[in-house]
């Protein structure tokens, strides 16, 4: 496959400086800023697919009119959270 190139990217001076300051023995300029845009990327991927999820759940329960209350949900993370708490403590 052939590869391709992103646009030139003009930054402050500053912003370049901090960025060579963080790299990885190893690591180029080129390399972080792929990454950064492979996560970014990865990180709007995620958001649509979520976004599109609850779009989605919003419709079902407005045709099914089948509602959590506020409540319900709220007494559901609560349990979820305990549940969490009680796992770490095991693990420790």
């Amino acid at each position: 496959m052939k590869t391709a190139t992103l646009p030139p990217l003009r930054v402050e001076p500053e912003l370049r400086e901090a960025a060579e300051r963080v790299l990885e023995a190893g690591e180029s300029l080129s390399s972080f800023v792929e990454q950064a845009v492979r996560s970014a990327v990865s990180r709007r991927e995620a958001q649509a697919a979520f976004l599109a999820r609850a779009l989605a759940s919003r419709d079902q329960a407005r045709e099914s009119g089948d509602y959590a209350s506020s409540q319900a949900v709220l007494d559901k993370l609560q349990q979820r959270l305990e549940a969490a708490k009680v796992d770490r403590r095991k693990r420790s």
